[in-house]
């Protein structure tokens, strides 16, 4: 009898792009040229990047969601199937272009992105195989295909499997829509103050978990991850870093948290190892591509505990 334990599986839904990635030393207003130092091609998109982080850090991953019948959709197939994702939930909607990206990152890691998505795709989410999230250990979705999150969340709900919304600026209507059937609403501090119009983000994050019976929390780049508990709001700091490339930082960030709190971590704890997870990631250069390993995450926790001693919370 095998002694190893069961990898924790998730599946994420959301939206599918084929992006690359330009490393500029500087970003300058239009009309200019600038050399590129660095390119990269990635298949990414925020649910898709928080799933190839959840088993680049040692879980099983899954995608469900829309690409074109074209050669872009059937790169992306290929690509993804490479890094060991299970891709049988990629759907190739005749007719459709898929969605491509270029992203500009400059030499202080912030970006432009450019996405084009082509508005003739069917949004329908009725061929979503549903049935298959029996067992499942979370379910990560995003606001870029809400028809898919919306069928994805309700029957997770009723087969009691987590969910974790990425809560990032949406089109009117769509957080509204789809924050009730979140387990854990983890927002980006943009996507939290857009949503609520509040001043701060602790004010903010005390205004949805009134009417939210689930976790609320918000990434905040460098100032780390707060969240309310106990009717407060609690708050981890992120490391600091020398940073790169903060493209999907975020994005590793809901991974790693989804896959330490399917390990049974304590909130603080999965917060603090998704916070290193997103730090280091910021170190190097690719978007996702960037994401770190189990064991590179645990000897950066290690490096920088003997650095300085974890802040408490606050």
């Amino acid at each position: 009898m095998s002694t190893q334990p069961r990898r924790r599986r998730a599946i994420a839904v959301g939206g599918v792009c084929v992006t690359r990635i330009y490393q500029v030393d500087q970003i300058l207003p239009p009309p200019a040229k600038v050399l590129a130092r660095r390119l990269v091609e990635v298949v990414d998109g925020m649910a898709l990047s928080a799933v190839c982080a959840f088993a680049r850090l040692g879980g099983q991953g899954a995608i469900w969601a829309r690409c074109g019948d074209d050669e872009q959709g059937r790169t992306a197939r290929a690509s993804l199937q490479a890094e060991g994702l299970d891709v049988s939930g990629l759907y190739p909607v005749p007719g459709a272009s898929s969605s491509r990206a270029c992203v500009i990152v400059d030499a202080q890691g912030e970006r432009l992105v450019v996405p084009f998505h082509d508005p003739a795709v069917d949004a329908s989410a009725d061929w979503l195989p549903l049935q298959s999230l029996e067992g499942v250990d979370m379910l990560l979705c995003d606001v870029r295909w809400p028809e898919g999150a919306q069928a994805a969340m309700r029957a997770a709900r009723r087969l009691g499997v987590p969910c974790m919304l990425d809560g990032e600026i949406a089109a009117p209507g769509v957080m509204e829509t789809l924050l009730p059937l979140a387990t854990h609403a983890v927002f980006s501090d943009a996507g939290l103050l857009a949503l609520t119009g509040a001043a701060t983000v602790e004010r903010a994050l005390l205004e949805v978990a009134a009417g939210h019976t689930g976790h609320v929390g918000a990434t905040c780049g460098v100032g780390g991850y707060a969240w309310v508990e106990a009717g407060g709001v609690r708050r981890i700091p992120a490391p600091a870093v020398k940073v790169v490339d903060t493209l999907a930082a975020g994005d590793v960030f809901h991974g790693a948290l989804a896959w330490a709190l399917t390990e049974g971590r304590d909130m603080a704890s999965a917060a603090r190892f998704a916070c290193h997870a997103a730090s280091l990631k910021c170190t190097r250069f690719g978007g996702r591509l960037g994401c770190p390993s189990l064991e590179e995450v645990a000897a950066f926790i290690e490096e920088q505990s003997a650095i300085s001693p974890p802040v408490p919370l606050t």
